[in-house]
């Protein structure tokens, strides 16, 4: 399952009242760290598919959700689980490192 694009009108939908947890994903285009992780978020993506949807936000084109997360800083990856954020983490990562973040959270 490859990672979903959401904007801000479709994000409650998406994301918050989604049945399974739900990494978000705040990108935007010019960002390189956002670029580097981008592949190993669509392999994740695949491997927990079923268990887990990861949904990319582009800040510049839908800047009202990471507004009202206090996103200073991208990336910057948002775990939501039943509506809710448990956990996030900023900057760019190995893909190893997100995978074990994913296996705490989730």
């Amino acid at each position: 399952m490859a990672t979903v694009h959401v904007n801000d009108a479709d994000f409650d939908a998406e994301v918050r009242q989604s049945a399974t947890p739900v990494i978000v994903d705040f990108w935007a285009e010019w960002c390189g760290p956002c670029k580097q992780i981008g592949p190993a978020l669509e392999e994740l993506s695949d491997e927990y598919a079923g268990k887990l949807k990861i949904v990319k936000v582009n800040v510049d084109e839908n800047p009202e959700q990471a507004a009202a997360l206090g996103v200073r800083g991208i990336p910057a990856l948002f775990m939501f689980k039943g509506g809710e954020v448990v956990s996030n983490r900023m900057g760019a990562a190995p893909k190893a490192a997100l995978k074990s973040w994913i296996d705490e959270s989730v």
